[in-house]
């Protein structure tokens, strides 16, 4: 199986037909399967329940700030 990942702006002409193209000579195409992958705005990328978590955190101020450079420094594991 080979897998294609094209992008349409279906804003613009040519995006429109290509859309209209595929549709029509792959509607009932066996063995030709299209999916529709929408692209996901930023606030929609993480689970709302993860995000409520994250910033009831910071309004705690129950957090450790890690220097990147020295990550097991940072949480006291040296």
């Amino acid at each position: 199986m080979t897998t294609f990942t094209i992008k349409i702006n279906e804003r613009t002409k040519a995006g429109k037909a290509f859309r209209v193209m595929t549709d029509t000579f792959f509607k009932d195409a066996k063995g030709i399967e299209i999916t529709e992958n929408p692209i996901l705005k930023e606030d929609e990328i993480y689970n709302p329940e993860f995000v409520k978590m994250i910033k009831e955190a910071d309004k705690r101020g129950n957090y450790t700030t890690v220097n990147p450079k020295d990550l097991w420094g940072s949480l006291g594991l040296k």
